[in-house]
């Protein structure tokens, strides 16, 4: 999700009535197998529904593409990279049908073992420049741990493979405080993982989602909840990807600098992750996908089967719509900002939402300060490295449950 990460006339980022979208999301619900700390809406992949499920993708495609003007791509999951060439050529064939090409940023998230080189090249010909690979950890018994199918060779083979397609923006993802992860083994792995180089890390803390098997092993005592030891593993992330020249621009996210000029986010940096961290528009596809544009938020129906059927009987595979009003809106993107490191311009946020941080949330912002969490500068509001651990915390601050009921 490069450049200063500020306002409409960088990203597209302010909600102009008159302005196509300029963001993608699509959500490929596919799996080879579900890990078992994932709550995202997936599924193990069956061929005759993946089938189905891209031909309804291409009749949401139709429904939206009057609105859209992709700047940035991010195909989600799921495991997107599950999809065969045959699958990727229908969807490419419909996205040029429809002008959707040509994104300045254009996302595919992978599976270290569902990766082909012909695959590869395949979403390189049609424009696909970065690729997000799930690693996760590079310790065997700890990829078993999480129910992951690859495995750490798979990981390096991977890579490799990706920067022989001719991919020069690779993003690694990675996970700590994994249940019976040590922090040498947490540091063999960063070490590892920032040997290979790449140009982009993202590294999240284990969540205990409910309805998760890790969840279920949390609740039985098969796992373990270390507070310390999980703050001294985020701090190893900070410490260690700013020593291999990456520099954290969000809480869980490090990108490299590149010659442009420099602004408050690194040359690599995810502009389709900015642009949702600074309240701006995006069209969700896909089974459970979420889309926010201008002010209204909907949700597709988490049922790949229904999200067909729907699409394929000419309606809406939403179940979900609400329009927040203003001051929830601006709440909400207050919130969310807060994650980047450069936190709230002043300016900035009143140009997105249209209201002043300062007159709005004083007493919230002197709370967050009081305890060490944030800093209240000339121009600006961010957190501090310690809030930016407890940022979920500090969000609720800016909070206000306020929605509007929407028309269909």
């Amino acid at each position: 999700m490069d450049g200063a990460g500020a306002g409409d006339t960088v990203w597209g980022m302010a909600d102009a009535a008159s302005r196509p979208i300029t963001s993608l999301y699509i959500h490929v619900p596919f799996c080879a197998r579900k890990c078992d700390y994932c709550a995202f809406y997936s599924q193990v992949g069956d061929g005759a529904l993946m089938d189905r499920y891209v031909q309804a993708l291409a009749l949401e495609f139709e429904r939206v593409a009057g609105d859209l003007r992709p700047r940035t791509v991010f195909f989600g999951g799921g495991t997107p990279s599950l999809l065969t060439p045959r699958h990727w050529e229908r969807v490419f064939g419909v996205m040029d049908r429809l002008g959707l090409l040509g994104a300045e940023e254009w996302t595919i998230e992978c599976n270290p073992a569902t990766v082909s080189l012909d695959k590869a090249r395949l979403w390189r010909a049609a424009g696909v420049n970065r690729v997000s690979m799930g690693v996760q950890s590079l310790e065997p018994d700890l990829l078993e741990r999480l129910g992951r199918i690859h495995t750490r060779e798979g990981a390096f083979r991977s890579y490799d493979l990706l920067r022989r397609a001719g991919f020069d923006n690779l993003n690694l993802d990675l996970m700590f405080a994994i249940p019976g992860q040590t922090r040498p083994a947490w540091q063999a792995t960063l070490r590892e993982a920032l040997a290979m180089d790449s140009e982009h890390l993202s590294s999240y803390e284990v969540i205990y989602e409910e309805d998760t098997p890790l969840f279920a092993q949390l609740a039985a005592g098969q796992a373990d909840l270390d507070e310390d030891l999980a703050s001294d593993m985020y701090e190893d992330l900070v410490s260690e990807a700013a020593r291999h020249g990456f520099r954290q621009y969000e809480v869980a996210n490090f990108a490299k600098e590149t010659e442009s000029p420099p602004g408050e986010v690194p040359g690599r940096a995810c502009r389709h992750n900015i642009n949702y961290w600074r309240g701006g528009s995006f069209y969700g596809l896909g089974p459970s996908a979420t889309s926010y544009v201008r002010g209204t938020r909907t949700r597709n129906a988490a049922n790949t089967t229904l999200y067909c059927e729907r699409l394929e009987r000419g309606l809406s595979p939403e179940d979900f719509r609400e329009t927040l009003a203003p001051l929830a809106r601006a709440g909400e993107t207050a919130a969310f900002g807060l994650r980047m490191t450069a936190g709230w311009p002043f300016a900035v946020f009143e140009e997105v939402t249209g209201f002043d941080l300062r007159a709005q949330w004083p007493e919230e912002m002197r709370r967050l300060v009081a305890c060490g969490w944030a800093v209240w500068e000339e121009d600006r509001f961010r957190l501090t490295a310690q809030g930016l651990r407890f940022a979920d915390a500090a969000a609720q601050e800016f909070l206000q449950i306020e929605a509007e009921p929407a028309a269909r």
